[in-house]
């Protein structure tokens, strides 16, 4: 006696185990014999009908052609049944056979031969029809035709017109993931959820590969997927989902057409029953709304509204049979209700399926249950050949296997009225109308409220219009009535209101006489329209422009004075100086746009000493402060080189002018002293960018010296430098106007002078003139250059 035997004699817990375990193959036995008998039955009425003969003659004939077939009495009773049937699992099976040296799924192996596959089927839907509710369906299908595919688990899901889902039966699954999964809300997107919505079929190697939660995911997180939309005639009644337990490769076209079969196998169900969420799902057999309780339902609207019936031809939904026309509806090309009441959608309305997509909308409704509504929606694309425009609120539901459209066709005349009545209000627009021939005179609400007065104080004539003006608009108002009223013409004037509240508006009157067949007025009709605020605003521009004026005269007088300040003590060229074995050059470009005027300065002079100052500089800031304080440092340096003391010295007194004595100004500088003897320079810079030295067709930029920029410390010492020069060579001293650029860096506009100086024109001027042209700065600033050349 091995273990599990001595396991289960010696203990009653194993005995009872093992006595569950064989009523439970008995139970599957019983039932699958049941099953089996089912059909074996059905084969034989078929015998019977066809053969003409007994039920006893029917049996014998059954097993005697089961065993010339070698096959066995239920596979042959599956056979004659398909023959018979001629339904969807007969084409199943015939699928089947015919792909019985073709491919097979490898991750769906069957069990048996593809005739046991059909047996399985004919099982299944056995069972199906048999049960007492979708919970044993979903057994009966697992059982039968999903487990010899490799599935394990199977769920059934009803759709709600909400968009929610509920689990209607499941199998494979424990209680409490069932429990758990017994209802989902509208708005969550789940597998089942995708292809109802869809309305196709969605099969998934992986469940993680999509992130959808469904039932069964903790189990089988990697498992494969299949949700089918279960419905018939165009009708989605619900989903059924099977799971695998591994991922899924592609299904063979026949492991696809028989899940697609059992998927409608199932809409046959959840069509006869109802089911319910909240606690334990439930089912009842479904009572579904009659048609004509949805008739009804219709002629009780105050909207125009329609009844449609699908009309299904071979199983599939191709279009709505117009049931019923209440009587509010208005065909929009005009044809008799009774004419519309009777035909189909698509021909009443071929253009139902454009622009409008009003069929489709309705199709959707009918497959999902779910309503549509929509507001404005266009129907001018309802009738061929119709091009008046029909707007309408359009709503559409499903009532069990009727669908109920209404549509509220706008009314045009009423919205046209209200945005009149905006307009008018929105631009202070009164109306009116006079009859001269009996007096009565029509306002609207808004000119009463124009006028300050009340309706029960009445209208004013027009000819008493000169009574509630300005005295001072008398002579303007009586043109306007002259016009109008001799001369039969339209006429339009503006006058002061003084209205009851003493509140006086600056009012605009147009109007036109309605001349009668003699040619003489007989109505006038007109408006009033408070201009007052676009007087004040006129007035207020008036001033405006004024000012504006009067500060532009201001801002260019200034303009022209710094300017001519500038030239002044800088103009753009200057007379060539005297300096020995020394060319000595210097341009000055002013910004070009005037509010700009900047603080730019140059200088060169030869001192008493002989030697020769050469310096730029840049005042930071423009207009006329900085004209005037590049004035003070350029006469302060001038006064200050006299002593014979280095350019770095220079720049350090030049630093406490700047700081001390100028109004804290800053201000960048180089500057150079030039020994024509020995040819040597020596140089400091405040800030500003180191000349360029020019030599034998190469320009290097000289070393950046340690210099801070004037005005903005106390006490600063200044770094010098001392270049030899020789014969042929040039320096060029500049301000940054000359190369700075918003786009490029300080490093790449360097690196463009000096690609642009290497190439030295004949003479110092024109190489100033070249560096001038061809400068790419963009920044609108002033630029001053200093050049000599050693001869």
């Amino acid at each position: 006696m091995d273990e599990q035997s001595a396991l289960t004699t010696n203990y009653p817990v194993g005995r009872l185990a093992a006595t569950v375990e064989r009523l439970r193959r008995e139970v599957r036995a019983a039932q699958a014999e049941a099953d089996g008998r089912a059909l074996i039955e059905l084969a034989k009425g078929i015998l019977v009908e066809r053969l003409g003969c007994g039920p006893a003659q029917a049996a014998r004939q059954l097993a005697e052609l089961a065993e010339q077939a070698k096959v066995t009495p239920l596979e042959l009773a599956v056979d004659v049944i398909n023959q018979s049937a001629r339904d969807r699992l007969s084409d199943v099976t015939g699928a089947f056979l015919a792909g019985a040296k073709g491919d097979e799924s490898p991750s769906a192996p069957r069990a048996g031969s593809e005739r046991s596959a059909a047996v399985r089927l004919r099982e299944a839907e056995s069972g199906a029809l048999a049960a007492p509710d979708t919970q044993a369906v979903a057994d009966s299908l697992l059982q039968h035709a999903l487990t010899p595919l490799g599935a394990v688990g199977v769920a059934i899901w009803t759709a709600g017109t909400d968009g929610s889902l509920t689990l209607a039966g499941s199998a494979g699954f424990s209680p409490a993931e069932a429990g758990r999964w017994r209802y989902v809300p509208p708005g969550v997107v789940t597998v089942a959820r995708t292809s109802l919505t869809a309305r196709t079929g969605q099969w998934i190697g992986s469940l993680a590969e999509t992130g959808l939660p469904s039932v069964g995911q903790h189990h089988y997180p990697d498992g494969g997927r299949a949700a089918l939309p279960a419905g018939t005639g165009g009708r989605v009644h619900g989903v059924l989902e099977v799971v695998w337990p591994t991922p899924l490769e592609p299904q063979s076209p026949q492991v696809i057409r028989q899940v697609e079969a059992l998927a409608e196998l199932c809409a046959h169900t959840l069509e006869t029953y109802a089911f319910v969420h909240g606690g334990d799902t439930v089912s009842e057999p479904r009572v579904l709304p009659d048609a004509a309780e949805l008739v009804d339902l219709a002629d009780g609207l105050h909207d125009p509204a329609l009844v449609l019936v699908p009309y299904v031809d071979d199983g599939h939904l191709v279009d709505f049979h117009i049931h019923h026309v209440n009587s509010r509806f208005l065909d929009p090309a005009g044809r008799p209700r009774g004419l519309i009441s009777g035909s189909l959608l698509l021909e009443a309305y071929p253009m139902a399926a454009g622009e409008s997509e009003l069929f489709q909308r309705v199709e959707r409704v009918y497959a999902t249950g779910e309503p549509f509504r929509a507001q404005r929606m266009n129907l001018t694309a309802l009738v061929d050949q119709v091009t008046l425009a029909t707007v309408a609120d359009i709503s559409i539901s499903r009532h069990g296997s009727s669908v109920l459209l209404i549509w509220r066709i706008e009314d045009e005349t009423a919205r046209l009225a209200s945005l009149l009545q905006h307009a008018q209000r929105l631009g202070r627009i009164g109306g009116f109308e006079e009859n001269l021939l009996t007096g009565e005179i029509t306002w609207n609400g808004q000119l009463f409220s124009l006028y300050g007065r009340s309706p029960a104080s009445g209208p004013v004539p027009l000819e008493e219009l000169a009574l509630h003006a300005h005295p001072d608009d008398a002579v303007a108002i009586g043109r306007f009535l002259r016009t109008l009223l001799h001369h039969r013409r339209p006429a339009a004037a503006a006058f002061r209101l003084q209205r009851p509240d003493e509140v006086t508006r600056h009012i605009r009157v147009v109007a036109e006489p309605v001349l009668d067949a003699d040619g003489r007025p007989f109505v006038l009709r007109g408006a009033y329209q408070d201009i007052s605020a676009q007087h004040w605003t006129e007035v207020a521009l008036a001033a405006t422009r004024d000012q504006l004026a009067h500060t532009e005269q201001q801002a260019t007088e200034r303009n022209r004075l710094t300017l001519q300040l500038q030239h002044a003590i800088m103009p753009p060229t200057q007379a060539p100086l005297q300096a020995p074995r020394l060319d000595v050059a210097v341009r000055y470009r002013p910004a070009e746009t005037e509010q700009l005027v900047g603080g730019d300065w140059y200088d060169a002079v030869v001192l008493p000493s002989g030697l020769v100052l050469l310096c730029v500089g840049d005042v930071a800031g423009h207009g006329i402060e900085a004209a005037t304080s590049m004035v003070v440092l350029r006469n302060a340096l001038r006064g200050l080189a006299v002593t014979g003391a280095g350019p770095g010295q220079l720049l350090t007194w030049l630093n406490s002018v700047a700081h001390h004595l100028t109004g804290s100004i800053t201000a960048t500088a180089v500057c150079g002293i030039y020994d024509p003897d020995s040819r040597t320079l020596r140089w400091a810079r405040a800030g500003h960018l180191p000349p360029v030295l020019v030599r034998d067709a190469e320009a290097v930029s000289l070393p950046l010296l340690k210099g801070l920029l004037l005005g903005a410390v106390p006490d600063v010492a200044y770094a010098e430098d001392e270049v030899q020069l020789a014969a042929d060579d040039t320096l060029l001293m500049y301000t940054d106007g000359l190369i700075e650029r918003r786009d490029r860096t300080m490093e790449e506009s360097m690196t463009q002078l000096l690609t642009t100086v290497r190439t030295a024109p004949c003479t110092l001027d024109q190489q100033l003139d070249r560096l001038l042209t061809y400068s790419r700065s963009d920044t609108d600033d002033d630029t001053c250059i200093v050049g000599i050349r050693v001869s």
